[in-house]
């Protein structure tokens, strides 16, 4: 199996085109491709965040997702930041546009739930997508990024993310055991 195996099938799961995984290698962004997928990834995680406010049931899963929103949109502060001062303008493409449609298809599954059961869904779609995340800066996004503030700002985001992964891994537990 090859490395980029795992990553390619998480991003299946998330929506990722059958013809970008069908490739041998993880897909070669630019800089300015790199910087969509990053803001994209977080402000995906925010907006089924802000359902999930308003939708679970568990206190914890509430204060986890208030997390997600300030993480990751603190996240997004820094890559617009960091963009304006490069100059950089985030180029759409179509890992960004996976993304998307898969978000959108988790949350047609998650937003007819209700009570525990949406904090369950919400709680296992934040496992496999904070593990998604964990993979493609790994293998994809920072070992194709060119410019070092870029890469640096991916490296520095990295154990936020395996944070949240374990956090939301914790959470799994205690909402599967109940």
């Amino acid at each position: 199996m090859s490395r980029s195996t795992p990553l390619l099938s998480l991003l299946l799961g998330l929506g990722l085109p059958l013809a970008v995984a069908a490739q041998s290698a993880a897909p070669d962004l630019s800089d300015p491709e790199v910087a969509h997928v990053a803001v994209t990834a977080n402000s995906i995680d925010i907006d089924l965040a802000r359902l999930a406010q308003t939708r679970a049931q568990a206190a914890e899963v509430k204060r986890f997702a208030g997390t997600m929103i300030a993480d990751h949109g603190a996240v997004n502060q820094q890559a617009a930041a960091l963009a304006g001062r490069l100059g950089v303008t985030p180029a759409d493409n179509a890992v960004s546009q996976s993304l998307q449609k898969g978000a959108a298809a988790a949350r047609a599954k998650v937003e007819p739930l209700e009570g525990a059961a949406f904090d369950r869904a919400y709680i296992d779609r934040e496992v496999a997508y904070h593990q998604a995340v964990l993979d493609a800066l790994d293998q994809t996004l920072i070992p194709t990024t060119s410019n070092a503030e870029l890469k640096q700002l991916l490296v520095t985001v990295r154990p936020a993310i395996a944070t949240h992964l374990a956090h939301a891994k914790k959470l799994q537990q205690s909402l599967g055991a109940s």
